[in-house]
């Protein structure tokens, strides 16, 4: 069995678990495995019916009202006794915030490797095989899990939905006996920046600023041009967070986050290798920058050498009328 993590939030299924989900599907059809998807928390019946379109032929809804809220802890322990019962040959997380925080725990508690942020998997010799970038996103290794269950997290907005079906299958909901002091630790509050509806880890396109915007209230073009274009979110280099002028949940690269859009748009941004480890494996990559030598112009698809606040606005009202249209 393949089991597949299903990360929930704000009552609502992640779609980066449903990728996760959809490339379990792929690879256990291959391996000749079922496909089995697991929530963890309280009340969650109901969300099952999202999950069995995309792969899943059994669903568990592990239960407990101690895990109404995500507890690193609390949540590693539930999985770990599913895990003793079920038996699954691989376990695979979407490598969230909580995907990267839970994985690590489990593989613990199990004594297992893990291999994270894959973005990459194929079935080679009966095997699955995963891959991940490495030195900053300048290669890349390929490798197998010897432990049993291999534990793997895979990079959102890579891997590819399946197309829905009408499929239906088996949910079990099961009571999670867990003693109170194994949950020591509870999120009790998720601070959000006022009027950002979207992470940049899942949006399908980021905008992003750099040094090049010269201060904090520039940042308001990017944003402005964010809000044009269906989701998607804004994104940040270190100097810039650095700086002050933007929030650090907005950061993209080596020390801030990692993101896969199908459209990474790079402003005033020189392309820093800590940078571009964040962003490479983007689909496309446009850049706008005065200076034609900058590193970022060297994997961007398609690049601009001009001014930014030229550029930008122009580029804000050209949109505005193919939207119109």
């Amino acid at each position: 069995m393949i089991l597949v993590y299903i990360e929930v939030r704000d009552g609502k299924v992640k779609k980066s678990s449903l990728e996760t989900l959809s490339e379990g599907k792929r690879r256990a059809d291959e391996l000749g495995l079922d496909t089995a998807a697991v929530l963890v928390g309280h009340g969650l019946k109901g969300l099952d019916s999202g999950i069995f379109p995309y792969g899943a032929s059994k669903v568990y809804l592990l239960e407990n009202a101690l895990l109404s809220h995500y507890s690193p802890s609390g949540f590693a322990a539930a999985l770990a006794v599913l895990v003793q019962e079920a038996g699954p040959e691989i376990i695979l997380f979407s490598a969230t915030s909580m995907g990267k925080d839970l994985a690590p725990r489990l593989a613990a508690r199990l004594g297992v490797s893990l291999a994270s942020d894959c973005t990459g998997t194929a079935v080679v010799e009966g095997k699955l095989e995963v891959k991940r970038p490495i030195y900053a996103g300048k290669a890349f290794v390929t490798f197998r899990l010897a432990a049993s269950p291999q534990l793997v997290t895979l990079r959102p907005n890579v891997f590819s939905l399946l197309e829905p079906s009408e499929a239906a299958g088996e949910t079990l909901i099961k009571e999670v006996v867990i003693p109170e002091d194994d949950v020591k630790d509870v999120v009790s509050e998720v601070a959000r920046e006022e009027g950002a509806a979207l992470d940049v880890t899942e949006a399908e396109i980021v905008v992003s600023g750099g040094r090049g915007l010269k201060g904090p209230e520039n940042f308001d073009l990017l944003k402005d041009l964010s809000a044009l274009l269906p989701h998607s979110a804004v994104g940040a280099s270190r100097s810039a967070v650095d700086a002050g002028w933007i929030d650090h949940q907005h950061q993209v690269g080596q020390t801030g986050k990692t993101v896969s859009p199908n459209l990474y748009l790079a402003v005033g941004l020189s392309g820093a290798i800590q940078h571009l480890a964040g962003m490479s494996s983007s689909k496309y990559i446009v850049a706008v920058n005065k200076d034609a030598d900058a590193p970022i112009f060297k994997v961007a698809d398609f690049g601009v050498v001009g001014d930014l606040f030229q550029i930008v606005p122009y580029l804000k009202e050209e949109l505005k009328k193919v939207l119109a249209e």
